[in-house]
């Protein structure tokens, strides 16, 4: 992770579960010797919002990976399938379109104590998981020289 610069796209809508994704996925890339003066949050108002940000973010060729952190829960919102399809479809366009990998850390859970025990609680911390991914991700692209020029 040395030497990557990250950019994070938070989702502040369900913030209990949010924030500690964010931090867990901080604590991972300064394990892995990412400066943390190369790590920039971004908050955003929810989940939908993330694709744009996260594409416009890549686009300026300032990082190598953007982590995009979110939960949407069915219990919570009568638009799930909607919002966690933009999240999940527009994440991955973003990646393509500007060749900046955009990696999901999009919980999609049917319960608040589902999102609870994916963000730090009995199954661990899927915003360190996915921290793990734009590190190996960003590696990749680094090693077969695919950023672009």
């Amino acid at each position: 992770g040395a030497g990557l610069k990250v950019g994070i796209v938070v989702a502040r809508f369900n913030d209990l579960i949010t924030r500690p994704l964010m931090e867990g996925a901080v604590d991972t890339f300064e394990r892995y010797g990412v400066d943390l003066s190369d790590v920039e949050v971004v908050w955003v108002p929810g989940a939908f919002e993330i694709p744009l940000i996260a594409q416009q973010m890549a686009a300026t060729s300032k990082y190598d990976v953007i982590l995009c952190i979110g939960a949407v829960i069915r219990g919570a919102t009568t638009h799930y399938d909607s919002v966690a399809g933009a999240a999940t479809n527009g994440t991955l366009t973003a990646g393509l379109n500007t060749c900046v990998p955009c990696i999901f850390g999009v919980l999609t859970t049917d319960t608040m104590e589902q999102a609870f025990d994916r963000a730090g609680g009995k199954a661990g911390n899927k915003g360190s998981e996915a921290a793990v991914t734009a590190i190996e991700t960003a590696n990749i692209i680094r090693q077969l020289d695919l950023s672009p020029k």
